[in-house]
């Protein structure tokens, strides 16, 4: 994860100023949430992972880790950790230690100086099955999803039709604002800025035309007014609620399948790259920090279009 130096150096000079020493776990732990974790679930994860760690190396200080201790930690959390005898799966291991090394790099940072060194350098996080090539929805599974949705209102359709068209992640959708809409130079189209997404990144994601006139009929439905104030939240709903929302519309319309929010996501990126997207247009849609996440849905794509029996197939075709 990437760190604003900038912030981190007016934290650290405003506690100066105070006249503070950071010298504590716990205000350096804190300084590092405070700068490098930009959205309330990456801090929740963060703090929950870092806290863990903490409580496993007991009085020793943040400063005094070393490479032993973290791989006695992934051992620990390997046999199932504070669940034990309970396995822990590679996911979950990754999810502690991604924290720790992200952690620690930001602390040893020349800038920063909190630690002598990174101890996380040589530590691997877990390999982790790629479980979602397949998690993806059919064209008649989407239109029947969302006929149910636009069923249950135009709220729950704009939800459907959101997460299926722009690929946003449930926190994206929820946090969106009229105020995040805008259009281009030329005022030929609308993009909607997702300002804070994972990692603290921000990206522009066009809007197609359809999807900005149930937009705009929405928000002059939640304001009662033809202008609506910037601040207006189009999705005043929890992640929770949406991805009940969406399992029991797909239960409704009778799709075989544990539908959740992240699959409409998946039916994005997949459609996109059948339909002639370039791998770098999907992963600036869906926001991917690194092109590898967004081959994964191309391995998926390429199965669909022409796997190896049709080649086969096509050189054959004399003999049938």
């Amino acid at each position: 994860m990437t760190m604003e130096r900038s912030d981190s150096n007016c934290l650290q000079l405003a506690l100066v100023e105070r006249g503070d020493t950071i010298n504590s776990d716990e205000q350096i732990v804190q300084m590092f949430l405070a700068t490098c974790c930009r959205t309330t679930n990456t801090r929740r994860n963060y703090e929950r992972a870092i806290a863990a760690f903490r409580k496993f190396i007991s009085a020793t200080a943040l400063r005094d880790v070393s490479w032993r201790e973290i791989e006695a930690y992934k051992i620990f959390l390997t046999q199932g950790g504070y669940s034990y005898p309970k396995q822990l799966a590679p996911a979950s291991i990754a999810a502690f230690i991604a924290p720790l090394k992200s952690f620690y790099k930001w602390g040893s940072d020349q800038h920063i100086g909190f630690f002598a060194n990174n101890p996380t350098a040589s530590v691997r996080i877990p390999s982790i099955t790629i479980t979602s090539r397949r998690n993806f929805l059919t064209k008649r599974e989407v239109g029947s999803l969302l006929r149910e949705m636009q069923s249950q209102g135009l709220r729950n359709y704009l939800i459907g039709l959101t997460l299926v068209l722009l690929g946003l992640r449930v926190s994206e959708l929820t946090a969106m604002k009229w105020g995040d809409f805008h259009t281009d130079p030329l005022e030929t189209s609308i993009w909607l800025t997702i300002a804070n997404a994972k990692g603290g990144k921000r990206r522009e994601i066009k809007v197609p035309a359809v999807l900005w006139e149930l937009y705009s009929e929405l928000s002059r439905t939640l304001s009662k007014d033809e202008d609506p104030d910037p601040g207006l939240l189009m999705f005043p709903l929890s992640s929770r609620q949406v991805e009940r929302i969406i399992k029991n519309a797909g239960e409704a319309s009778s799709i075989e399948k544990k539908l959740t929010p992240h699959w409409l996501r998946h039916t994005n990126a997949t459609l996109a790259l059948l339909q002639g997207a370039s791998l770098q247009q999907v992963q600036e849609t869906l926001g991917h920090s690194h092109i590898n996440t967004t081959q994964r849905y191309l391995h998926t794509v390429q199965q669909i279009q022409k796997a190896a029996p049709d080649f086969v197939e096509d050189c054959l075709r004399d003999f049938f």
